[in-house]
């Protein structure tokens, strides 16, 4: 893309072999305290947080920054208590009861296709403003639509799809990579990235700028050399 867009910081929570779950009921929590809290303290500084339909129904988040001190730097800082909250669905076919879609008074925006547009609207028009976005939903879209917004810095924190889409299409700036001292060990779980081309690869390594111990995990950032 050459108009401006927002900066993408990805973040993300992995298993030593590479998932972000498992594949029981019950949500897998692979970080600890206090890298919960370094994430919280992430979601202070940006815009907009963005996850994809698939992580709204099977892990149910709210998405809000926790820590009420943070808040009230937000609002001090002349930014709204919460970030934006959004995610990308192709069929429209979401929870409107879902934690995603509760009312801290978080903006929320739902984006989708122009054939899934009234399906969206009519289950998700009273809690979410809805944005259709053609025949299929780019990440470019997406972006260029927040930047429309006044969407300055997005954190983009899943599922494996959705890392897919972003790293795939070259619009992430930061990468932030936890890995928590743990195998899953189930071929069918939930990856961190699927099948695609991706623009970091053995011929374009990205920069590591940061390591740092956080409890028993350890955290990587890394940015992509353009």
């Amino acid at each position: 893309m050459t108009e401006r867009r927002p900066f993408v910081l990805l973040s993300v929570a992995v298993s030593l072999d590479g998932y972000i779950d498992d594949n029981h009921p019950e949500r897998l929590r692979l970080s600890n305290a206090a890298d919960f809290d370094r994430v919280d303290e992430e979601r202070q500084n940006v815009d907009a947080i963005l996850i994809g339909a698939n992580t709204v129904r099977r892990d149910n988040p709210r998405l809000v920054v926790k820590s009420e001190e943070r808040r009230a730097q937000r609002v001090a800082n002349g930014k709204p208590a919460y970030p934006t909250k959004v995610t990308i669905t192709a069929s429209g076919d979401l929870d409107p009861g879902s934690k995603f879609f509760g009312a801290e008074g978080a903006e929320k925006i739902v984006y989708t296709t122009d054939g899934s547009q009234t399906t969206a609207k009519e289950r998700l028009g009273d809690v979410a403003t809805i944005v259709a976005l053609g025949e299929t939903v780019t990440p470019a879209a997406v972006l260029a639509n927040l930047a429309s917004r006044g969407v300055e810095r997005v954190m983009v924190e899943g599922g494996g799809h959705i890392h897919t889409m972003f790293l795939t299409a070259d619009l992430v700036d930061e990468l932030q990579v936890v890995f928590a001292p743990i195998f899953v060990g189930q071929n069918s779980a939930p990856r961190f990235v699927y099948e695609g081309v991706f623009p970091q690869d053995f011929r374009n390594r990205m920069e590591l700028i940061e390591t740092r111990a956080v409890g028993d995990c350890a955290l990587l950032r890394y940015r992509p050399i353009r």
